[in-house]
């Protein structure tokens, strides 16, 4: 899906796991209505957060409308998590047994539609910059998650450099690097594909989902991390059009 596409910004702001939406022809996955809406399937709040960090740079947004259970549009195709057969706790029987056909036609319907849409959005952007908006859950594999927001990154850490820096002077909140996740997670593979190798800057957000339940949290955390890509911007001189509209 597409949202903004007026917005003059250099900022392309992505959602991948925006939707926990199954189609029909997927039966379910023989998943039970909580595993159905559990943060297994989607990212709760991602989208809520993408849309007005996409408001506030005047930007476009490209977000996912397929749970990532059917295809993670943040995984190659060729990778064996990309429709897995297990997220933390839950798993996911209608995933059991795919074959190489099963898998490449759920690529080719889910995966690179999205995957043309956004490179379209990046090679029409003057001095394009990838922002990625993830959420993750208090408590995994029984751990309490202390950190609330992750700034992660892979080989390029220009942007996150600057973000953290400016994020550690304004907020009392636990901002961490490459922190639930880091590159070691396999989670890079949207940065990866559509900005580290064509040089454009980068940055991955993570947002512990509870700090984003509500509209109004997804409102106030869009707007203090607008702020800090915004600064870092214009601390770090870069070209093109980012301007916070808060």
């Amino acid at each position: 899906m597409l949202m903004n596409t007026e917005g003059p910004s250099s900022a392309v702001v992505v959602c991948e796991h925006a939707s926990n939406f199954i189609p029909t022809e997927y039966g379910n996955l023989g998943l039970d209505k909580h595993a159905a809406t559990s943060h297994a399937a989607w990212d709760p709040g991602a989208l809520g957060v993408t849309r007005r960090l996409a408001k506030a740079l005047d930007a476009v947004a490209v977000t996912g409308t397929i749970s990532r259970l059917v295809c993670d549009l943040n995984r190659p195709p060729s990778a064996h998590d990309a429709s897995t057969q297990k997220s933390e706790l839950i798993k996911v029987p209608g995933n059991v047994g795919l074959s190489d056909e099963e898998r490449a036609e759920r690529a080719a319907k889910v995966y690179e539609p999205f995957r043309r849409t956004l490179a379209a959005q990046i090679s029409n952007t003057s001095h394009p910059v990838l922002i990625t908006v993830h959420s993750f859950t208090p408590i995994y594999h029984g751990k309490q998650r202390d950190v609330e927001i992750g700034i992660l990154h892979d080989a390029d850490a220009r942007l996150a450099d600057a973000m953290i820096d400016i994020a550690t002077q304004h907020t009392s909140m636990n901002v961490q690097r490459n922190e639930p996740y880091g590159p070691e997670n396999g989670v890079m593979h949207t940065l990866r594909e559509h900005a580290v190798a064509s040089g454009h800057l980068n940055v991955m957000l993570e947002i512990r989902n509870d700090l984003i339940a509500q509209e109004n949290q997804q409102i106030h955390v869009a707007k203090f991390i607008a702020t800090w890509i915004s600064e870092a911007f214009n601390t770090m001189g870069v070209e093109g059009d980012v301007q916070c509209k808060i």
